[in-house]
Order: structure tokens, then sequence, then C-alpha cells
């Protein structure tokens, strides 16, 4: 089960956002920078909204082993009228969002955005659902249908001239159908029926979360709120598009190592020393994929905007490729994060995140005034000392804190930084950006390998035989 969950999360993460990834592209070609900065302008309204919907309940619904259908209605309700409040909160505060930056088209398009808060609330207990009875392959067609249509539709609207609002529409269609479907291929259907004794159970566990959720939205989003305020809308249309690519690259890759392994670890939680044994996998994994693709992406930063986006999208580069860097390590952060949610430790998770708030602060300080560039930069270095703080309390629980997985990924580093090497020399004289496009990837990816069969990392032959067996399984 835990093999073809992994396939299937697999597709759905990686088709998905191969999709994704090609319509942000097209977008970008049509729409100008200023209206991804729009929509990043509102960004933390939206995602905090959408957070406090959940509540941590969603993950409580996983964590815990005695499920009955009383606590799957009762976290639909609270979802449902936390998120008609939520809306009209927002409804509401448009005005004030739009005086704050200074731009009062912001006013309609809050009020329209918002509404994909209630309609996301719609699915959370049967994407749960699916999510503990690992059934990826049910998910999967739900978002890559949905990702789909949804793009096919706003690439439509941004072709005729619609700009902003065909990424406010590609969101809401891509919500809409996506409930729609789970909604049909899902078995659970709701009832109108909450308690208060099952409401108290899941929340106990998950405020701890959702307060952890709230701190680490406001802190992804606290930059899109700096550079909208203190800069332009231009501008956090580069570093929105650029966090995006970095996103959608190493997100993929977090996001399906995530997905599997949380239903997994938590199932494992009374046997330490197969959670151990998976956990520690799951990090060699991660940083087998994450390094290299990470690396390659920032050093060929340059071709891909220029080629890809064109050349109204320069400014993007540089943040790209210190976004690139700093999402290096921040999958294998958030593994070490995820485990401690998985064994019912969420007070742990919220405390270890909190202790970041004061790096975080002070780079801020330091680095806003100086550009959007040193921010990012900052970012890089934040990103590096976060990955042994959320290291620490795991080594302290299970005895594999940031020195033992260090260790652990030595191989995969060296083979990254040989990699990179090759690259940099076969592309360095290039002066047609499609060869040095493709050449870099190729000799980037053929290297990678080779170097990894050469030094004979357990990845390589892990991910081997678990090919084969699916293959021979189906």
């Amino acid at each position: 089960m835990a093999l073809k969950g992994v396939f299937w999360s697999t597709i759905d993460k990686f088709f998905a956002q191969i999709v994704q990834f090609a319509i942000v592209i097209i977008l970008a070609r049509i729409l100008m920078p200023a209206d991804f900065g729009l929509i990043g302008m509102l960004s933390i309204f939206i995602v905090l909204s959408q957070t406090l919907v959940d509540s941590g309940l969603g993950t409580g619904l996983i964590q815990k082993k005695n499920r009955t259908d009383v606590d799957f209605s009762t976290v639909f309700v609270f979802n449902l009228v936390t998120s008609v409040f939520l809306y009209f909160l927002l409804f509401l505060s448009a005005p004030a969002i739009a005086d704050f930056y200074e731009l009062p088209q912001l006013v309609s398009l809050t009020r329209v955005l918002a509404i994909n808060i209630i309609i996301n609330s719609l699915a959370v207990v049967q994407y749960s659902k699916l999510t503990i009875s690992v059934d990826f392959k049910t998910i999967a067609k739900v978002n890559i249908i949905s990702v789909v249509l949804g793009g096919l539709i706003a690439v439509y609207f941004a072709y005729f001239g619609f700009g902003v609002w065909a990424l406010v529409i590609q969101q809401i269609t891509r919500s809409f159908i996506s409930v729609l479907m789970f909604w049909f291929l899902s078995k659970w259907k709701p009832s109108v029926f909450f308690s208060k004794q099952s409401f108290k159970n899941l929340f106990d566990f998950g405020y701890k979360l959702l307060l952890a959720r709230i701190y680490a939205q406001v802190l992804n989003n606290i930059y899109n709120i700096i550079i909208g305020k203190v800069y332009s809308s231009s501008e956090l249309g580069y570093y929105t598009n650029a966090k995006n690519y970095s996103d959608i690259t190493a997100g993929t890759i977090t996001g399906i190592l995530q997905q599997v392994t949380f239903p997994i670890l938590a199932s494992l939680q009374d046997d330490k020393k197969r959670l151990i044994s998976v956990y520690s996998r799951i990090i060699r994994m991660t940083a087998f994929f994450v390094f290299p693709t990470m690396t390659l992406l920032a050093l060929l930063a340059d071709p891909f905007i220029r080629l890809v986006l064109t050349e109204k999208w320069l400014p993007a580069v540089v943040l790209l490729q210190w976004l690139s860097f700093a999402r290096i390590v921040s999958p294998i952060s958030s593994v070490n994060m995820n485990i401690l949610n998985a064994v019912g430790r969420s007070d742990l998770f919220l405390k270890v995140d909190l202790s970041k708030l004061p790096l975080i602060v002070i780079t801020l300080i330091i680095t806003i005034p100086l550009g959007v560039k040193a921010m990012v930069i900052g970012n890089f270095i934040i990103s590096i000392i976060s990955f042994y703080i959320n290291a620490y309390m795991p080594g302290k629980l299970f005895g594999y804190g940031a020195l033992s997985q260090l260790k652990d990924i030595l191989p995969v580093f060296i083979s990254t930084v040989i990699m990179a090497f090759i690259v940099i020399l076969t592309t360095f004289f290039m002066q047609n950006l499609y060869f040095k496009l493709i050449v870099g990837i190729f000799s980037g990816v053929i290297s990678y390998l080779t170097i990894s069969s050469i030094l004979k990392m357990e990845e390589l032959n892990e991910l081997k035989s678990n090919f084969k067996k699916f293959i021979s399984n189906n």
C-alpha cells in the first residue's frame, strides 16, 4: 500500500505541478509582473483564512487512531461555518486592505478571491478520508483534472485581456472542480451533526498545529506584505514568480513525501525502531532528489528565465537562484517537523517553530532597507540555520539529529557538488541559450546518476528496486 501510495502521490504531485508549471509560464508570458504582484499581496489573507478553516482538525483526523463518523461530520460542520464567517470578515475588510497597499482595485479582487475559502472548506474531510486510506490514486485524479481545466480557462481569459482576473478565475475554477470531484468520488457524505466532545478531542491536538501553521503562513507570506508595501507590485511579481518556480520544484518532492509518509509514520508511532528506520530513509531519499534538482535550477536560472518567460522577467533571475539554494534544505526541515506531528507532539512542533522567530525578525530588519535581493539572501541564511533548529527535537526524541542526518546525506552532497562543477564547465562558454539549457540539464542528470552509481548510494538502488516491484505488481 505504501509503495502504491508513493507512486500515485508522485503521479499526482509531479504531473499536476508540471501542468501548473507550464500554465504559470504561459500566463507569465501574457500577463505583466504587476498582475502576479497584486495576487501576491492578497495571499496572506487567503492562506491564513484557509488555515483557520481547517484549524488542524483535518490533520487531527489523520493522526487519530479510532475515528468515527461523528468526528468527520463535526469537522465538516466546523469548516463550513468558519469559512462563511471568514469570507464575510474579508468582504468587510477589503477597503482597509486596499488602503494599506494604496491600490483601490484590491477591493473587488479581495471580495471575489475570498470565495475560494468557502469552496475549499467543502472538501477538507473528503481529502482527509482519502489520505487516511492511502487512496492517493483518487486524489491524483482530482488534482490533475482540476489543475488542467483551471489552467486552460485561466489562459483563455488572460489571452483575451482579463489581466489579473485571469489569475483569480484560475484559483476559483480549480477549487470548484476539485470539490465537485471529491464529493463525487468520495464514499463519504456529510451530515449536519456537531459533537462538542469530538471537536474538543480533535482540537486538543489540532490547536497547537493551528498556531504553528498560522505562524508559518505569516512568515511564509511576510515577504509578500513587505515587498508589496515598501516596493511595488512589479517587484512583488518578480519575487512571487521566482518563489513559485522554486516552490513548485522543491514543493513537489516535499509534498509527495509528506502526503504519503505522515499517515505511515503516524501508524508506526508505537514502534520506535521501525519509525526511526523509515524516518531516516525518508531524509536520505528527500536529499537524493532535492539537492541536485534545486542546484540545477539555480545554475540554469538565467537561460530558463530568458527563454521561457522572456526578457521582461530578467530581474527574477537572481531571486530564483537564491530561493533555489534556500529550498535545498527546506524539504528536509519539513520532514523533521512532520515526524513531530506524526507521533502526536504538535506541542513540540509549535515550540520549535516559535524558536525561529527572533532569527527571522532580525534578518528582516537588516535586509528590508537593502532591497528585495538582500531579503532573499537573508531567507537563504534563515533556511540553513532553521535546518539545525528543526533537527534538534527529533535528535533529542529519536537520537537522529542534525549531525546524524548530515552524515547520512553526505554522499548526496558530494554527488551534487561534482554535478554542479560539470554543469558549469560544460555550459560556461556556450552563447546559445537553447544549447546552454538543454546541455546543462542533460549533463547534470547524467553526471549525478553516474556519480551516485559509482558511490553505490542506497537511494538509487532502492529507487530501482521499488520501480521494478511496482511494475511487476501491475
